[in-house]
C-alpha cells in the first residue's frame, strides 16, 4: 500500500495494492500488520455502512472525548467527495479542511484521526460508503458543524445536496467549542 500524507497533519490517503486478473480484482482494505508498519496502531470497535443516492450530503460530524472516533473510510460502490475539517484547537491547521474523491474505481482509503469533523457527498446513485471506527457511537458525545458554513468555504462540487434536517441546523464553525 502507498500512504500519502496530506497538508493537514494526521490525515492520510491510502492507496492499496490492487491485484487484477481475468476473474476481477482483490485488495486489502485493512490489515493491522500493514498499518502498524506505517505507524498506525489502530483498534477498531465498530463498522458502519450507508447507501445513498446521488447528491446526498452527510456531515460534518464528530464525537467528543472520551468517545472521539478515528475513522478509516472508503467506498464499496459509487463515489463520494470526502471531507475532513481540523477541529483541534492547538493545531496550526485548525479550521482547514481536506477533500478527496473516494470511489469504487480508485479504491482509495482515507484515515481520519480523532479531532476532525467528517462528511461526504455522494457523486453517484446507489453509493455504498463504509467506515471502521476506533470508538463506539455515543449520542451524548456527538457534534456537528454546518456543512455549508461560510467560514469553512468547502466546495462540495454539488448544487443543492440532499441534507438531513439535523445536519441543516448544525452549529456554525465559529460557534464551535472544541474539546480537542
Amino acid at each position: 500500500m502507498e500512504v500519502i500524507k496530506t497538508p493537514i497533519e494526521g490525515l492520510l490517503v491510502i492507496k492499496p495494492r490492487i491485484f487484477k486478473d481475468d476473474r476481477g480484482h482483490f485488495f486489502e482494505s485493512w490489515s493491522k500488520e500493514s498499518f502498524l508498519k506505517v505507524g498506525l496502531d489502530l483498534d477498531f470497535v465498530q463498522d458502519n455502512q450507508s447507501l445513498s443516492k446521488k447528491g446526498v450530503l452527510r456531515g460534518l460530524h464528530f464525537q467528543n472525548p472520551p468517545y472521539a472516533q478515528g475513522k478509516l473510510v472508503r467506498v464499496i460502490k459509487g463515489a463520494v467527495l470526502d471531507v475532513a475539517v481540523d477541529i483541534r484547537k492547538n493545531s496550526p491547521t485548525y479550521g482547514q479542511h481536506f477533500a478527496v474523491e473516494l470511489s469504487e474505481e480508485n479504491k482509495i482509503v482515507f484515515w481520519i484521526p480523532p479531532g476532525f469533523a467528517h462528511g461526504f457527498v455522494t457523486l453517484k446513485d446507489d453509493t455504498i460508503f463504509t467506515y471502521k471506527c476506533t470508538a463506539i457511537y455515543n449520542k451524548e458525545s456527538e457534534g456537528a458543524i454546518l456543512w455549508n458554513d461560510e467560514d469553512l468555504n468547502i466546495d462540495w462540487k454539488v448544487v443543492s445536496p440532499l441534507v438531513s434536517a439535523k445536519d441543516m441546523v448544525a452549529d456554525n464553525f465559529n460557534d464551535l467549542i472544541t474539546q480537542f
